[in-house]
């Protein structure tokens, strides 16, 4: 069973059902998303991996959980400042399809055009994009100094269209993650059929952890 081919293969469904299931879980013990934002982020995930590879689908989780830290960051100073959209940090249904529409129809774009080589770095430009964006929205929020992009006067913090020092830092910390997360992906499937028996005890020892 080789985990390392693309598509609808077996080895590639089976680890992606592993590592949704441990989406699941994780979301449900750290509260990162609500029952609609569950099951939306299960079909994003079917899609992803199963269309894509199931590494995709890392990079999509690694941007989930750094973007549910950057949100619990200083929460309750978002909370009294009335930046959070949740009043525990949860996302919902809107949130995954925000963040991982573009990242979907990429996966099934490499499906369809049979080129998942190109396929994963159009699927790193999206979510990287969706990094930045959140990276730069929960940190820098809570920048006093932010200026309107539109007119580069001073505004309020957490208004739309508003950037700040600490906001653009965050941003680029975002974009260089996912970019690192993509590297080992594309690592990973270059890595030699032979050594599919490697991955095979990674993703045993995550679903045992988990």
């Amino acid at each position: 069973m080789d985990v390392l081919q693309e598509g609808f293969t077996q080895g590639n469904l089976v680890v992606t059902s592993i590592i949704i299931l441990g989406l699941v879980i994780v979301s449900l013990k750290a509260n990162i998303l609500d029952k609609t934002g569950i099951i939306s982020a299960s079909l994003l995930g079917l899609v992803v991996g199963g269309m894509g590879h199931w590494s995709w689908l890392l990079i999509l989780l690694g941007f989930l959980l750094l973007s549910h830290r950057a949100t619990k960051w200083r929460f309750e100073e978002k909370i009294n400042l009335g930046l959070s959209e949740s009043a525990d940090g949860h996302r919902s249904w809107g949130n995954v399809i925000a963040n991982g529409g573009m990242p979907g129809l990429v996966a099934v774009y490499a499906y369809i055009t049979n080129d998942w080589e190109h396929g994963l770095w159009l699927f790193s430009a999206a979510v990287a994009v969706a990094a930045s964006d959140t990276f730069a929205s929960e940190i820098g929020s809570l920048d006093s100094n932010v200026k309107l992009i539109t007119t580069l006067q001073p505004c309020e913090q957490g208004i739309n269209g508003g950037y700040s020092p600490s906001g653009q830092k965050a941003a680029a910390l975002g974009s260089i993650i996912i970019s690192i997360l993509t590297f080992c992906s594309w690592f990973i499937v270059e890595i030699d059929s032979a050594s599919s028996e490697i991955v095979w005890g990674i993703s045993a020892s995550i679903a045992i952890a988990v």
